[in-house]
């Protein structure tokens, strides 16, 4: 079927708005124009994308449907436009990397920035995407390389890790905590508490560390929350609901809402850097020169 960009744009307008006025406006269109362009595209698909009431609009299931399916479009011609103009100015070198949230520090944005100095001619495209996954498309040869956290405890045939950046692991609890004033936390004395993980499925590695580091001050986190993300988890513990072990750098998330208590002993862990282990292309190997 042959939907014109236009029809796209408005869909998705009101999609988001759920007010045909709020997305003429954000369109900077006048709404009869936006209303027949949407009627125009339900004659296309064959089902009608919104129920109509006074003074209320809202997605009907097919529109549901079309809106997930469609709703990136815009963003992706938008990057492909990019990619070309850059292309057309030389910077013909591409290096797709995946990373995870919670490693995207100041030495991180460092690395880059000197990168990017000595490599104008390179285009660094991120995506934010769990360890596992990170690595399933670094495997496959959709990433050249990954920001993945803690190295795997199982071996990756045909991957290799770099090692470059040490960070502390530390307890985050909300405000108003019996320990928010303690300077540094025993573990053992969390055991009775409610913990807030990162899911295991997505961060194998990390989960198995918080674990075990449990289990050596004699106890098993009672886990009531998971998250495949690090900074959901934060949230979790501002909003209240438990307790979590997470690296640093995450305390500047929630300043105001969460206290970061450093652990006895000062646990941590090593980020490390994930490639194939063929030989890289130049750019990559600078990349990583970089890195260590």
């Amino acid at each position: 079927m042959n939907y014109s960009f236009r029809e796209l744009e408005c869909f998705i307008a009101v999609a988001e708005e759920l007010s045909f006025t709020r997305a003429a406006e954000r369109l900077h269109l006048a709404q009869p124009p936006l209303s027949r362009h949407i009627r125009t595209l339900e004659e296309k698909v064959g089902a009608e994308l919104f129920l109509r009431r006074p003074r209320k609009i809202s997605l009907t299931p097919a529109g549901m449907i079309f809106y997930e399916e469609t709703r990136n479009i815009p963003r992706r011609m938008e990057r492909a436009g990019e990619i070309a103009k850059r292309t057309s100015l030389g910077e013909t070198a591409r290096l797709r990397l995946g990373f995870v949230s919670a490693v995207m520090n100041d030495e991180l944005i460092d690395i880059f920035r000197r990168f990017r100095k000595t490599h104008s001619g390179v285009q660094i495209m991120l995506h934010d995407l769990a360890p596992q996954e990170q690595l399933n498309a670094i495997a496959d040869g959709r990433l050249e390389g990954g920001f993945i956290g803690l190295q795997p405890r199982e071996a990756r045939t045909g991957i290799r890790f770099v090692p470059w950046h040490k960070e502390p692991l530390k307890c985050f609890v909300p405000q108003g905590h019996v320990f928010e004033e303690k300077k540094i936390l025993h573990l053992e004395s969390a055991m009775d508490e409610s913990f807030i993980a990162v899911a295991s499925e997505s961060a194998p590695a990390f989960a198995a560390h918080v674990r075990d580091l449990c289990g050596a001050a004699g106890f098993r986190p009672r886990v009531i929350l998971e998250s495949p993300r690090a900074q959901a988890v934060a949230l979790m513990v501002a909003a209240g609901s438990g307790i979590a072990i997470l690296p640093a750098a995450l305390a500047g998330l929630f300043p105001e809402s969460v206290r970061a208590i450093p652990l006895k002993g000062n646990p941590s862990i090593t980020h490390v850097f994930a490639c194939r282990k063929q030989k890289p292309t130049p750019a990559l190997d600078d990349l990583i020169r970089m890195m260590k």
